[in-house]
């Protein structure tokens, strides 16, 4: 008879359980105020919600709703801030939810990554540091993951909301 105690998985730390139920509860606090959100401002959108790591992720998909990502992303920076703060209400802790609507966010990570790639390849061939246009937090995460990848290094530097990333030479 095999032991029950083998079947377990070693790969999840202790409390990962009780993580995840957290990440799952951020997810349905957030889906219901993106829900109340869409109703009072008669919007359409269904919402899938799924764990990304070590946050929870919230999209909002539908027909029309480029009104709620705004020009450059704008809009949904300042919904996915009102609605951590909606979760941290709730719970007392704070969120690092991450919020997409229309694939928005998706789209432009895709977007980021050739930029970041385009930064890697002028560094390498110049062997001098590249300054790329100033980004949001999520924005300059997404480069500063392509760089690391490449093998090279990466910084931000300026204040909100010009700050942008740096990708130095090797």
């Amino acid at each position: 008879m095999q032991n029950p105690e083998s079947d377990k998985s070693t790969t999840v730390p202790s409390g990962g359980g009780d993580r995840l139920k957290a990440l799952e509860a951020e997810s349905d606090i957030a889906a219901d105020y993106l829900e109340e959100l869409l109703d009072i401002a008669d919007l359409d959108g269904d919402i899938d919600m799924d764990i990304d790591g070590d946050r929870a992720a919230v999209s909002i998909v539908g027909a029309d709703l480029s009104n709620l990502v705004g020009e450059n992303g704008k809009v949904l920076e300042a919904l996915q801030e009102l609605t951590r703060l909606a979760v941290y209400r709730e719970t007392g802790e704070r969120s690092r939810l991450m919020l997409d609507v229309s694939n928005y966010r998706a789209n432009r990570k895709a977007e980021l990554e050739q930029v970041g790639q385009k930064a890697v390849d002028e560094v390498k061939a110049s062997g001098a540091p590249v300054r790329l246009d100033p980004m949001t937090p999520f924005e300059r995460k997404v480069v500063h993951d392509v760089v690391a990848a490449a093998g090279l290094t990466s910084e931000s530097e300026g204040e909100e909301p010009r700050r942008r990333v740096v990708v130095q030479p090797a």
